[in-house]
């Protein structure tokens, strides 16, 4: 069975945000940003179709993906015209935007990605309807509870997780949006995998399952953290030995992390077909 069959019906999740820790890792935001174009890249080349929740800020990550897409089109099998990026705006994310920047991205979009605004429970909402809506502030609560649902969609639209990076200060919501996302796969036993090559949320996550020594945190525990302890790296449920996620939990090397991905991706994908 070759990697196209085994993916091209796999829908991964990836979960990316600034990691505090980059500097004193030798390394720059620009390595973060290519890790998860080659991640993205190999994973379309290879048919599978990803989804992220982030907003439109330029040379944000959404954009990135969007770019990519665009250059590298999804290997999709004949007569799969999905789209090979679905990205989610949350409630409190499109609502302090101007719709007609939203309406101009879903646009120039529609060849390639797929733009989707959802209202505060987590359902889509229309442009149309996204039209009557006035531009303002959310409120705090908007943010936890928009945040968490947008979360929770996600989660159901798709069969795998991947988080590298990721703030554990300044954030919206109950916890760190990448330990969020991370803690919701582990408990709905999604494949989980985690690069803490780069630092940051995914690498104390890393740390608090055993998968490499628990780094020196100057900013403290973050909230939420307590609930890893919880699981341990066999509740990756990645189709990766416990040495392999020990290597992808610490790798800063692309290649290295791509093809640990990808052989756990197809190892799910063919005990799930036996």
């Amino acid at each position: 069975m070759s990697y196209t069959e085994v993916l091209s019906e796999r829908v991964v999740a990836i979960s990316i945000s600034e990691s505090p820790d980059m500097l004193a890792l030798g390394l720059s935001d620009e390595h973060l940003k290519d890790a998860m174009a080659e991640i993205a890249r190999h994973l379309l080349a290879l048919g599978s179709r990803l989804v992220y929740g982030g907003d439109l800020r330029a040379n944000g990550f959404s954009n990135l993906l969007f770019e990519l897409v665009s250059r590298h089109r999804r290997d999709a099998e004949i007569g799969d015209a999905r789209p090979g990026v679905v990205n989610y705006l949350a409630w409190p994310v499109h609502l302090r935007m101007a719709f007609a920047d939203i309406e101009t991205a879903h646009v120039d979009l529609a060849d390639t990605a797929a733009l989707i605004c959802l209202e505060l429970n987590g359902s889509r909402l229309g442009m149309d309807a996204r039209r009557q809506l006035p531009q303002r502030q959310p409120s705090e609560a908007e943010w936890t509870d928009g945040l968490t649902a947008m979360r929770k969609v996600m989660l159901d639209e798709s069969d795998a997780r991947i988080v590298l990076g990721g703030r554990v200060d300044q954030y919206k919501g109950v916890m760190p949006g990448i330990a969020e996302e991370a803690l919701m796969s582990l408990t709905a036993q999604q494949p989980l995998f985690v690069l803490g090559g780069f630092g940051g949320c995914a690498r104390d996550i890393a740390g608090v399952l055993g998968l490499v020594e628990l780094p020196n945190m100057p900013h403290g525990p973050w909230r939420g953290m307590e609930a890893f302890k919880a699981f341990t790296a066999a509740s990756l449920n990645n189709g990766l030995t416990e040495e392999e996620n020990a290597i992808l939990a610490r790798t800063p090397h692309v290649d290295q992390a791509v093809t640990l991905v990808l052989r756990g991706l197809v190892n799910v994908g063919t005990a799930a077909a036996t």
